[in-house]
Parts: C-alpha cells; structure tokens; sequence
C-alpha cells in the first residue's frame, strides 16, 4: 500500500506517493496504471488520481497509450546521455559560481546535507537521500545566482531522481556518490573553481556511464 502522509494537501500527499512509488521502481517503466487500483491503495478519490496522473505525464513520468490508459514511462539510453549532458552543462557552470560565493553558513549546510545523504544511503533510506540530495544541489545553484538554470533543472528532477535511483542500486555507489559531493564541497570551499567543476563532470560521468548500463 502507497503511504499518504496527511499534513500536506491529500492531491500533494497522493501525487508525492505516486512519483515515489515510480522512482522507487514500485511501479516499473511500462506498467500501467490502473485508476481503481490506485484509488485504493492511497485512499483518494479518481479525481485526485487523474490530476496525479496528469501532473505525472507533465513531467514524464508516465505517458498515455491509445486504448490502454496510462503506463509508466521507459527512459530511452538517447533520454539518458541528453538529460546527463544537461546536467554537466549546468551543474558545473553552479558548482563554479558557487565556489566563489559560498561563505561559511552554506559550506557548513552542504556539509550537513551530504553527511544526512550518506547516512540515508547506508540506512537504505533511498527516497529520503534523493530528497536531500535535490536539496544540496538547489543550495548550490542559488548561492551561485544560477536561479533561472535551477528552474530548468527542476522540470528535470523528476527523471533525474528516477535515474539517480537507478545507479544508487549499482555496486559501490552509495559510498562513491557521498565521496564525490564531499570532494565538491571541499574544492568550493577552497573557492578552487577548477577543482569543483572537475570534479562536478566527473561524477556526472560516471553516474551516465552507470545508468547507460544498466539501462
């Protein structure tokens, strides 16, 4: 049964289950979605499920198929090496502007953010790391006034949560992934631009390698 946590609003609570149960592969790529089910299993109603669904496909996560409804969407390996580029295209350029505005407050924050990621991956709490993950990265971008190229990641987040997901279940990675942002913090905090971005692209790279794979 899907969890719906009740302090938010029941359509936000419904919608945050959904898209975990997804990235969390509950639900695999090409699996349909069956409203009835879902209504269900979270307790609401279909007009809460349909506006999950349509919310869900905007950020495609699912996709409609002709006289079968909805199905949860398969990431293409051409998918995958776009949204990487992307992302080494504007992690990095964030990483660079964030070493040489970070003061003390946000160097100790990102510490605590990827201390809190590592200790969610060794608890196998992968939903919880992804959550704080998108944290750590959203405190880079904006102390690095890169808010309009945050606003294009976060129409990203959903698909790269889903691929981050994926090569957190890869052999080493729980403790690599940690490794590496410790590594960025430290270079960002020596306000050493080259160092942040070198090491920004290369676990980028190694993440694509990782989920090209496995995909």
């Amino acid at each position: 049964m899907l969890k719906v946590d009740r302090p938010k609003t029941l359509k936000a609570n419904a919608l945050e289950s959904l898209r975990d149960a997804i990235t969390s592969d509950v639900f695999k790529p090409g699996e349909r979605l069956v409203e009835r089910s879902l209504c269900e299993s979270m307790g609401v109603s279909r007009t809460v499920v349909r506006e999950c669904i349509r919310h869900l496909e905007s950020e495609r996560l699912i996709i409609g198929v002709p006289n079968a409804g909805f199905v949860v969407a398969t990431i293409s390996s051409d998918e995958i090496k776009e949204i990487y580029e992307i992302r080494i295209m504007l992690e990095c350029s964030a990483v660079r502007s964030c070493a040489l505005n970070a003061n003390k407050a946000v160097i100790a924050e990102l510490r605590l953010l990827c201390n809190e990621i590592a200790s969610c991956l060794q608890k196998e709490d992968v939903m919880q790391a992804l959550k704080l993950t998108t944290e750590f990265y959203k405190l880079i971008f904006t102390t690095g006034g890169k808010h309009v190229a945050w606003d294009l990641v976060e129409r990203l987040n959903a698909r790269i949560s889903r691929l981050r997901a994926l090569t957190l279940s890869s052999v080493g990675r729980k403790t690599k992934g940690p490794e590496n942002l410790r590594n960025i913090i430290d270079a960002i905090e020596q306000q050493d631009t080259v160092r942040a971005e070198a090491i920004c692209m290369k676990h980028l790279r190694e993440a694509a390698d990782i989920a090209s794979k496995l995909i």
